[in-house]
């Protein structure tokens, strides 16, 4: 694999796990999130999402985000975030449109979701790059 190729991988990997790590830990808590038990109980009451699969989903977003962070087990990881932003999509975005910024405030379309699953989409194909956990392994 060439360094331009692995230096594109990692540059993915860490703006994924940036964001994801970001994004998760308002589901534990932080940054003025919900908590936990609180984002379990909002995707249940607006999307009825099973209390199981929130569980799982929020533990995808966490543990991906760590391992694309260190570049190990990267293609399950992306894999596990794309079917998450699919749902996403699919329960959460879908009825708001394309854009994110939406009129008066009407909810986020799929615009950035979808960036997400694609930069996740290709780590999936292109895997961890030789920058990475896995390589050293």
């Amino acid at each position: 694999m060439s360094l331009e190729v692995s230096i594109s991988l990692l540059i993915l990997r860490l703006g994924l796990a940036l964001t994801f790590f970001a994004h998760s830990s308002q589901q534990l808590g932080w940054h003025g999130g919900r908590g936990f038990k609180g984002t379990i109980d909002n995707w249940k009451a607006l999307f009825g999402l099973p209390t199981p699969l929130g569980a799982i989903g929020i533990l995808t977003e966490i543990l991906a985000s760590c391992a694309l962070l260190v570049g190990f087990l990267v293609r399950p990881a992306a894999l596990g975030l794309v079917i998450f932003l699919a749902v996403a999509i699919w329960k959460a975005h879908w009825k708001h449109g394309y854009f994110l910024a939406q009129p008066g405030g009407k909810g986020m379309g799929i615009e950035f979701c979808l960036t997400l699953l694609f930069i996740a989409l290709a780590l999936v194909f292109g895997g961890a790059g030789a920058i990475s956990l896995e390589r050293l392994l």
